[in-house]
């Protein structure tokens, strides 16, 4: 299966923008909204478009940049106004620089990280910022996940990686390198969303209340938060 085939199919399976997840979205942009400079802001692999409305509350110049055409049509539809590119990162090849781009949960989905924030350097403008979301190999849940023999260790893939076609899961260390090795200058590091148990759990029992509650902590804990998060510009 090519790699454009592989994103149709995991795009038709999606359970990305669901539930607490969802407001994981949400809670990842309020923390991008407060660096993100004005002006023309690229979303890459923005999926069915979770965190896009309130990017577009926002900016009016958006682009939106997608690898599967599945998600590209859901997109083209939902935010008209938005431009839309069906390409890979690596065949992009933009008309302007950027002054905003953000890459929520897009990392740990490429082959080569590195390679790939090295060509969003090239896309960005001068003064412009980076906002990059990925999940914590050292989550709270994942260290329980270990000590409970569900997980072999805190970077292995679980069954719900995998279906979210994962390719790794970035700790906080190896996060900041994939930055520092693409020349790439990291303003601010952190995380939010506390995160003692799974998903489903979370669904099930808790309150949105809670949920709130438990993403604001995370930034205070940002080493075991459940999502960590890098603030990037030109170095």
């Amino acid at each position: 299966m090519n790699q454009n085939a592989q994103l149709d199919a995991i795009a038709r399976d999606s359970i990305y923008g669901l539930g607490c997840n969802a407001a994981m979205i949400r809670y990842s942009w309020s923390i991008a909204r407060r660096y993100l400079p004005a002006g023309r802001l690229l979303e890459m692999g923005p999926a069915e478009g979770v965190m896009t409305p309130l990017i577009a509350k926002d900016y009016a110049e958006l682009h939106l940049l997608e690898g599967s055409e599945v998600y590209c049509q859901g997109l083209r539809q939902a935010f008209p106004k938005a431009q839309v590119h069906h390409s890979m990162f690596e065949d992009f090849k933009p008309a302007q620089p950027f002054n905003a781009i953000v890459l929520g949960h897009v990392l740990e989905h490429v082959t080569d990280p590195v390679g790939v924030l090295s060509l969003v350097r090239q896309w960005l403008a001068p003064g412009g910022r980076i906002f990059a979301a990925v999940p914590n190999a050292r989550s709270v849940h994942r260290q329980a996940a270990v000590i409970m023999g569900l997980l072999p260790q805190e970077d292995a893939m679980s069954e719900l990686d995998h279906r979210h076609g994962h390719q790794r899961v970035f700790n906080p260390e190896s996060f900041r390198a994939c930055f520092t090795q693409s020349k790439l200058a990291i303003e601010v590091f952190g995380g939010y969303w506390l995160k003692p148990v799974s998903n489903a759990q979370i669904d099930r029992d808790w309150t949105p209340e809670m949920l709130d509650s438990f993403m604001r902590l995370g930034e205070r804990y940002p080493d075991i938060a459940a999502e960590i998060y890098v603030v990037a510009s030109l170095a």
